[in-house]
């Protein structure tokens, strides 16, 4: 089975009406042979930030080492970010399984007027999921309701009711008592129930859950009563642009951490995700602080960029507007410019009245058949008194008019609904991404790749000898953008999975004059459908020139300098970047690739270990280095290989920080090889340049350290780090699959106030993949560039090379020849012990590509 027509089968599901109660998905579950019996279950409910709370808690968990599944709704872009164990989505190739399983089934039930719906079959996916991958902890976040919600199915061990308004009252109830009533129903058995409710819906709860733990702040309660909680929270307000202070003071513990979800009600949340994880597992009140801020969650209060301030919130309701305004109202900004959309079923003018009063309102429609009419929307706000009120079909549009108005001490903000969110947040993270194509078989992987059917792959692989891009788009997009490029003498395959609620992959291919003609069509298309934003991500990939009218002066900022080209979301990409102008020091990649040189000060590193642990040994080896022309030294103080003695802060920044002082004056730039940030500060303020981080940015100060110091970033792909041996992980697509990954973190790096031309992904070889997984990253390297930051490919000396005969120690030819291929195919940095050699494979690469360019004779 095909992902897309796995995909189909779901989402058809949507066709039956939700119905209360869990015995429908008892039997499904039943068919599955109860997967559900072997997991603990966390239930959360609750009118608002139950979502939030649930991946407060997911964080927390895996933060003291526990393998944690989460399951929450709707999703932004993709089915499977439903589905989340220990924070990576499900498989495609899993989805296709559990649809295996199921179909005869639910096609039976359906024939009979007893299907199970859309989400009662999502839940069922997870429950299963989380079986088979054995996880410790499953944390669900209820649907609509408790008492009759699908995920009642389990018997959690620990829940809570975040929050109580009035919603769904045509299935709940026409009181916020009897609402109260209904979500009181997840309290489990062995456990008190954790809640932020307060007030008359508080005494309700306790009717029906009995014992409860509370969770607030010591102040009145909404009908005038003190409220003196269990937990007790404080909101110390925004640190910075994207994170909050939170203090959280119980009876028996307490912590201060700072948290990524912004406005006083995710305080409260953070107290209820910190109870349950203290009620569910042996968590300390250091895993839960730092759990807590890594705890991002894309969509609720994101601060995108700052000039202007550019915000997205998926509020849907007016108790979420109200939420949203009151945090809002903690920036400073000059005028509002409003991007909304919103489902037909809310109520706009409660929503619209609980916003702050914009200067300028672009309504538009998410490419859902439920979402409102624009014109309709725009007639709320019209009738709410906004001076201007504008209308855009799409909601990339609607945002690209708004960023164009609006002044840098402006402010534009997205909401309405989490689907207007979706659209309006993929001009940050799509990535086209371009493909090698040299024959036939590798047009049919491109194909094969995007789920086209294997007819049409048959078809047009021919065609794709050319230039191929895979992308993807909203379908009303994608079909346009294929219409385009099939009138210009193109091709355009689509993924089979072509719905208005989900992304379609597309396949893009023709010849570089075809894709010119593609890109200036788009940019001047009377109604441009969001495609403004694809027009000038293609341009940027395929290096598409500006047109037959740019001049160099066309090219120059009002300074008279050179501008840098610029990605979907006006951001720099490092495609001929020059190097004057931007954040840093002047990097040796922006023009070639260049050679990073491994400065191990550890006894137990898996290569050179103990041979410049002693510090003036590292400084010769150091000075070594750059006399062969090393471009970078990267400095490690902990080894991350597996079976590793984990190392102090204190002992790291012994190792590290006096070999940094010793040779800050040498003529190349100074990494550190670190996952900690204290570690990186001292680093940075002692000399060094760069901070090579292995885990992803898992210390979440990581970020802010490199920001504040204008360092540069390199940002791996991990697993795991240090690596843990036999590590199993499924991917679809190791290349995709990382891509995707990667995005959220460069992302991540991005709100923090660094620039794409400082963050340096690494798809991170040999950490948690397979030895043909790693050869398959160095084969299609070049696909990285799609995020438009320079890549680094780190392989000396480790075991992939396992897979062509070479043991340890017997690695140096494989690694050279690695080095080469890397250089060839595009990467901006090679990491490497041995320089020398692998400074001369990388001249030889890049003279062969261009041999009146690169020339080091002297």
């Amino acid at each position: 089975m095909e992902y897309h027509e796995a995909a189909d089968f779901l989402f058809d599901l949507r066709r039956f009406r939700p119905k209360p109660g869990t015995e429908s998905t008892a039997r499904l579950l039943a068919h599955l042979e109860n997967p559900h019996e072997t997991v603990d279950f966390v239930q959360i409910a609750g009118s608002n930030g139950k979502g939030s709370t649930a991946r407060m808690l997911e964080r927390t968990l895996r933060e003291a080492g526990y393998s944690v599944g989460l399951y929450t709704s709707p999703h932004l872009e993709d089915l499977r970010e439903r589905v989340r164990v220990d924070g990576r989505k499900m498989s495609r190739a899993a989805v296709c399984d559990y649809v295996d399983a199921v179909r005869e089934y639910v096609t039976e039930r359906g024939a009979d007027g007893e299907s199970p719906t859309f989400f009662e079959t999502m839940t069922a996916m997870a429950i299963w999921q989380f079986g088979r991958e054995d996880v410790d902890i499953a944390v669900l976040e209820v649907g609509i309701g408790g008492k009759y919600d699908a995920t009642s199915v389990v018997e959690p061990v620990a829940s809570a009711v975040t929050s109580v308004t009035l919603e769904h009252t045509g299935i709940l109830g026409d009181t916020v008592a009897e609402i109260a009533r209904d979500k009181a129903h997840v309290a489990p058995a062995d456990a008190p129930l954790v809640t932020g409710v307060t007030g008359s819906p508080l005494e309700t709860i306790r009717d029906v859950a009995g014992a409860v733990v509370t969770v607030g702040s010591a102040t009145e309660a909404d009908d005038g009563t003190a409220s003196n909680p269990d937990v007790r929270v404080a909101y110390g307000g925004r640190t910075n642009h994207t994170e909050a202070a939170v203090s959280i003071d119980a009876e028996a513990w307490d912590l201060e951490t700072r948290i990524p979800l912004l406005g006083e009600h995710q305080a409260e949340n953070a107290g209820i995700a910190a109870t349950l994880a203290r009620q569910v597992g042996d968590v300390s009140t250091a895993e839960i602080a730092r759990g807590l801020r890594s705890a991002h969650w894309p969509g609720r209060f994101e601060v995108l960029d700052t000039e202007p301030l550019t915000v997205l919130d998926g509020a849907h309701n007016p108790g979420a507007c109200e939420g949203l305004a009151e945090t809002l109202g903690t920036y400073d900004y000059d005028d509002l410019y409003l991007v909304f959309g919103a489902m037909h079923d809310k109520d706009h003018r409660e929503m619209a009245a609980a916003l702050p009063t914009p200067d300028t309102v672009v309504t538009t429609e998410p490419t859902l058949d439920r979402a409102e009419d624009r014109a309709v929307l725009a007639d709320v706000f019209a009738d709410a008194g906004v001076g201007t009120v504008r209308t855009e079909t799409a909601v990339p549009d609607a945002l690209a008019t708004a960023l164009g108005d609006a002044g840098s001490d402006d402010c534009v903000l997205v909401t309405g609904s989490l689907f207007a969110v979706a659209e309006a947040r993929s001009r940050w993270t799509r990535t086209d991404v371009p493909k090698r194509v040299r024959d036939r078989s590798d047009a049919r992987d491109a194909l094969a790749e995007a789920n086209v059917a294997a007819g049409d792959a048959e078809r047009l692989d021919g065609d794709a000898v050319h230039r191929v891009v895979r992308t993807a788009l909203r379908d009303r997009q994608a079909t346009v953008l294929k219409e385009e490029l099939l009138r210009l003498g193109g091709e355009c395959a689509l993924s089979g999975l072509e719905r208005d609620d989900e992304p379609v992959d597309a396949v893009l291919m023709g010849t570089l004059a075809q894709f010119e003609a593609l890109v200036e069509t788009l940019e001047t298309r009377s109604r441009p459908h969001g495609l403004t934003d694809v027009a000038r991500e293609l341009r940027d990939t395929l290096a598409v020139d500006a047109g037959p009218d740019a001049s160099v002066a066309d090219e120059m900022d009002a300074d008279g300098d050179a501008t840098e080209p610029t990605g979907a979301a006006g951001r720099p990409r490092t495609t001929d970047r020059p190097a004057d102008g931007s954040s840093g020091p002047d990097y040796p990649w922006t023009d070639r690739t260049a050679v990073m040189g491994i400065l191990n000060v550890t006894p137990d590193s898996f290569h050179d270990g103990g041979e410049y642990d002693a510090l003036d040994d590292a400084v010769a080896r150091a000075e070594e280095m750059v006399a062969a022309d090393a471009d970078v030294i990267d400095i490690g103080g902990e080894s991350t290989r597996p079976g590793a003695d984990p190392v102090s802060v204190e002992e790291e920044l012994d190792r590290v920080v006096p070999v940094v002082e010793r040779i800050a004056d040498l003529d190349a730039l100074l990494s550190v090889d670190t996952r900690r940030a204290a570690v990186a500060d001292a680093a940075l303020e002692a000399g060094a340049d760069i901070i090579n981080d292995v885990s992803g940015l898992e210390d979440p100060e990581m970020r802010f350290v490199a920001a504040e110091h204008d360092a540069g970033l390199v940002v791996m792909h991990s697993i795991d780090a240090p690596v843990v041996p036999d590590r199993d992980v499924e991917y679809d697509d190791v290349v995709a699959d990382v891509i995707d990954q990667l995005s959220e973190r460069i992302l991540l790096a991005e709100k923090a106030g660094l620039d794409r031309n400082q963050i340096i992904v690494d798809p991170g070889i040999g950490f948690g993949k397979s030895a043909s997984e790693n050869f398959e990253l160095l084969d299609r390297i070049d696909e990285f560039r799609a995020l438009g930051c320079p890549v680094l490919f780190g392989h000396s000396h480790k075991s992939m090379f396992g897979q062509v005969g070479r043991e340890a120690g017997d690695r140096l030819e494989a690694t050279v020849a690695a080095s080469a291929l890397a250089a060839d195919r595009g990467a901006d940095l090679v990491r490497v012990h041995d320089v020398p050699e692998n400074v001369a494979a990388v001249r030889t690469a890049l003279a062969a590509r261009d041999p009146e360019r690169f020339d080091w004779e002297s």
